[in-house]
């Protein structure tokens, strides 16, 4: 039945019926699928709906996901007053829009908002949601012709219950001990329509005018992106600011921000280009602020030199939020920062610390000309916004620290990660099309930052860094205040490369289909041939349902260095043919991906691989710590995968104790982590420990001296080794750590910051029911955020089925953890062997009551099974797998977790069938 016919249709039902028209009106809208099952219309909403012709009823039909193109917001004036104690808001907007059409209807997006009213040109109109598209939908009485209108909606919302939107976050006072509220926002991607009614599209950018309202005492203040301009005080009632800021410049719905606390701020720091950029914290972490506030200075004046283009604001805030559901969020002139990703104290945080607060300020504040002046016109570009930060932030971190050696560590924060989620058949292109929120929150993974940044990297040298530079700058100048798309940036790039290479035909190979390239490189005497396949993670997945506009051949800018001489070769692999091949003069070794700036995987001819083994245990300094670190992973993703003998990759790590970097270390110790879980509750497993403390035993250095007069790497590569030989159980480590963990616990001297994480973790693994006391109750008292987070974390180490039981009713109980830290604990439990068993247990035993208290829906508790599974390896495992899902079936519903799970383990137990022989004879023979 047509939908307008049935729709009077059901009017006449519900007149002559016994039956409630609201009733009705509901049944209809759910079945157009306008409102979810679980959603009902009020009265005064389905009497609005029923005021719609017909003609509009079958328009809205046929609405998609999208907003109008042709009803583009061009200002917004929004009014927020937040009830701090309350857990609640009331808001006003006022939107002048432009019709660039005539319209019957105009859509906008609200969700979890009461709308109290609505206005066009300050008449009324019938207005209703559409609440599976998040939408709200205003219906003027006559159809409206292009041209200028304002619309006014007021509204009322709830501040708890969530960490987007618009929202409230509670912090405890560290000297008084009571709490504050405070209440902040994070719109990205989709959830300004949370905060306020709103054109919450990406490309459908406009100017802000917003004021807050705040209490006037205890030392509160209104922060949003821009300065305060005016406040009026008891408005809108005593006791009360409102304070207005000024207008923003033109820009997206998701970069909107709003803050309501008592915090208080450092002097603020003047960047070159004379604009104050102001660090903010709570009570007590002001001065935790003063290195992001560097680090932040430092970076806006590199920006600023390297793109030629002014900020476009009057100032820069950063702030950190105790309840924050990210790393950070890059609101234009308002950074906001989870408090544990920021806060810096040298008494209390390690180098490791230190390099992930410089990479998150630096990548935030990459994001004011990537993603804030020039913004992706649809998330299916967000790439766009992420990897440029995510590459950005280690040319800024590089100035900032020049001593870090910052281009040796690239690889492993991103590429070598990426490859091995890339390499799955279940990867994206980085390109893709989406549209449901959902959908939307899924492009925001390690594709589109960590593959997005390589990819970059690996442009910048294929075409030189001033070119790459100029070409960025043109693009960024040209979209300035505007929307985007991949193909733009290729068209800057080309035409600064005066047509030397063509950029889009290679980078549409890499943004556009999924996964990577393996190159197999055989000599024959002086010839090197070239060919590539893609990788994949199991050869033998069957690729019949996998497409790709390129049939998964890339553009690949190959490298490479031999043993004649330092000259770095380079020319291009193309997808259009099926092999290469060189001439290679005589040489004893070849190195190709120089630094491993390109996106693939050598893989070299077994006697090759012999070759470049030699030079690593001769004379390893010949190469770059960039190259020996690709080497290493190289040859460990190929063998993990069947394209390599594992013993060519173990042969690999013999070198190491001679090795003085940490990023070698770090790619070894990553890659033994995954043998271990191969490995674990096998006979090889502690031959593998034996292994790694032979390795570790032959190191010359005191790795226990004092960290105070070391370099970066010096320090890194410390805290890589001392976790490493604990892990692995080198005795004379876990002596030392167990000494340091008792000086804590019983005198409270607290160990270096650099191995504090790794002294409490194995400390405790060792300790006893006496010293987890005591730790619980320092635990407790604990108000720095990272310290407290390391010592939740070491509380799961312990290795007694009594202790970690003793543990989970702890936290199950004690109103100083929270239901989200509980689930954290048993998820920490987890990640190390003893606790798999543990959890297991733990979870077939009490699942329902777990299902009970936090739902099916809570993201923590669905990927429990799936983690815990992921260790398991024997057929036993399986049958007990299949018990729980036959009892709890619905644990097992979403996304086909029954399956994969399964397939899991079962790829695991062929895994063993595979390798396990040659691992186990290759470290008995190496020990």
């Amino acid at each position: 039945m047509a939908p307008v016919i049935k729709w009077v249709f059901v009017l006449v039902f519900a007149t002559f019926a016994s039956v409630t028209l609201l009733t009705v009106i509901n049944n209809h809208m759910k079945e157009l699928e306008w409102i979810p099952e679980d959603e009902k219309l009020t009265e005064t909403t389905s009497a609005s709906f029923l005021m719609i012709n017909s003609s509009i009823v079958a328009k809205l039909r046929k609405t998609t996901d999208r907003l109008s193109p042709f009803v583009r917001p061009q200002q917004y004036f929004i009014n927020l007053y937040p009830n701090l104690q309350e857990g609640s808001f009331t808001g006003s907007v006022n939107i002048t829009i432009i019709l660039d059409t005539p319209q019957s209807y105009i859509k906008l997006h609200s969700k979890g908002l009461d709308i109290k009213e609505t206005k066009l040109n300050s008449s009324s109109v019938t207005a209703f949601p559409l609440l599976a598209l998040d939408c709200w939908v205003v219906v003027p009485n006559e159809e409206l012709s292009a041209g200028e209108y304002n619309l006014q909606i007021s509204f009322e919302g709830s501040l708890l219950d969530k960490v987007v939107g618009f929202y409230q976050s509670v912090y405890e006072d560290s000297t008084s001990n009571e709490q504050h509220y405070m209440a902040t926002s994070k719109l990205e991607p989709t959830y300004a329509r949370l905060a306020f009614p709103c054109f919450d599209e990406p490309q459908l950018k406009s100017k802000f005018k917003i004021s807050l309202t705040r209490p006037s005492g205890n030392n509160y203040i209104a922060l949003s992106n821009m300065n305060q301009e005016s406040e009026e005080i008891n408005v809108p009632a005593n006791g009360f600011t409102t304070v207005h800021f000024a207008n923003t410049v033109p820009m997206s719905t998701y970069l909107v921000c709003f803050i309501v606390c008592d915090y208080q701020s450092l002097e603020p720091v003047k960047a070159d280009q004379g604009f104050p950029l102001t660090v903010y914290a709570k009570n007590g972490q002001t001065e935790n602020m003063k290195y992001a506030q560097h680090v932040g200075l430092k970076t806006m004046n590199y920006y600023l030199n390297y793109f030629g283009i002014q900020y476009p604001l009057p100032k820069l805030d950063l702030i950190p939020i105790e309840d924050f559901n990210d790393g950070a969020m890059e609101n234009w002139g308002l950074v906001t920062f989870q408090e544990t990703r920021v806060l810096y104290n040298e008494s209390n945080s390690s180098i490791d610390d230190q390099e992930r607060i410089a990479h998150i300020v630096t990548h935030e504040l990459a994001h004011m000309w990537f993603g804030n002046l020039v913004t992706m016109k649809w998330w299916n570009d967000i790439w766009l916004n992420e990897g440029f930060a995510s590459y950005m932030k280690y040319k800024a971190t590089q100035v900032v620290h020049p001593d870090w050696d910052i281009d040796t560590s690239f690889p492993i924060h991103n590429l070598q990660p990426v490859q091995y989620v890339d390499g799955k058949l279940s990867s994206h292109a980085m390109v893709q099309n989406v549209s449901h929120p959902n959908q939307i929150n899924g492009m925001f993974d390690s594709i589109s930052y960590s593959k997005g940044s390589t990819v970059l990297q690996m442009l910048e040298s294929l075409l030189g860094e001033e070119v790459f530079r100029i070409g960025v700058t043109a693009y960024l100048k040209r979209f300035a205040f505007n929307n985007a798309e991949t193909d733009d940036l290729w068209t800057e790039l080309q035409t600064v490369t005066q047509n030397t290479v063509n950029v889009k035909k290679i980078m549409d190979t890499w943004t556009r289909q999924a996964g990577f390239p393996v190159v197999s490189a055989i000599r024959n005497g002086t010839k090197l041939t070239l060919k590539q396949q893609r990788f994949l993670s199991n050869p033998n997945t069957n690729l019949s349902n996998a497409s790709s506009p390129y049939n998964y051949k890339w553009e690949i800018p190959i490298t490479y260095t031999t043993s004649n001489n330092n000259t770095i070769h380079k020319f291009l692999l193309s997808k259009d043919v099926v092999s290469i091949t060189i001439d290679i003069p005589d040489a004893e070794w070849i190195k190709l991906n120089h630094r491993q700036v390109g996106y693939y995987i050598i893989n070299y001819s077994e006697s090759d691989w012999g070759l470049l083994n030699n030079l690593l245990k001769n004379n390893f300094d010949v190469l770059s710590v960039a190259d020996r670190s690709n080497l290493l992973h190289d040859s460990f993703i190929l063998a993990n995968s069947n394209y390599l003998p594992y013993d060519i990759s173990l042969n690999m790590t013999k070198y190491l104790s001679l090795e003085h970097h940490y990023v070698p270390w770090h790619v070894v110790a990553t890659n033994l982590q995954t043998l271990s879980e191969h490995l674990y509750q096998r006979p090889a497993h502690k031959n593998l420990e034996k292994y790694v403390q032979h390795l570790l035993g032959s190191i010359k250095e005191n790795i226990w001296n004092d960290s105070s007069y070391k370099n970066f790497i010096q320090r890194k590569l410390r805290a890589v080794i001392i976790k490493l030989g604990c892990a692995y159980g080198l005795p004379s480590y876990l002596k030392k750590v167990y000494e340091l963990f008792k000086r804590f616990v019983n005198d409270k001297i607290k160990p270096h910051p650099d191995i504090r994480d790794t002294v409490y973790y194995y400390g405790m693994s060792q300790g006893n029911d006496i010293e987890f006391n005591k730790l619980w109750n320092i635990s407790l008292n604990e108000k720095e955020p990272k310290e407290r987070g390391s010592l939740i974390n070491a509380l799961t180490a312990s290795k007694e089925t009594s202790i970690l039981t003793k543990l989970l009713k702890l936290a199950e109980h004690d109103s100083h953890i929270s239901s989200r830290e509980y689930l954290r604990i048993i998820i920490l439990i987890n990640r190390h062997h003893f606790g798999t068993q543990f959890v297991w247990d733990f979870l077939r035993e009490n699942w329902q009551d777990l299902v009970d208290r936090f739902s099916l829906c809570d993201g923590q508790l669905g990927t429990l099974i799936p983690s815990v599974c992921s260790h398991f390896n024997t057929q036993e495992r399986i049958r007990e797998m299949n018990i729980f899902f036959d009892q709890y079936p619905e644990a097992a519903v979403g996304n086909n977790i029954r399956k994969t799970t399964l397939d899991v383990v079962s790829n695991n137990i062929k895994w063993l069938e595979k390798h396990e022989a040659v691992i186990s004879n290759w470290l008995i023979n190496s020990i």
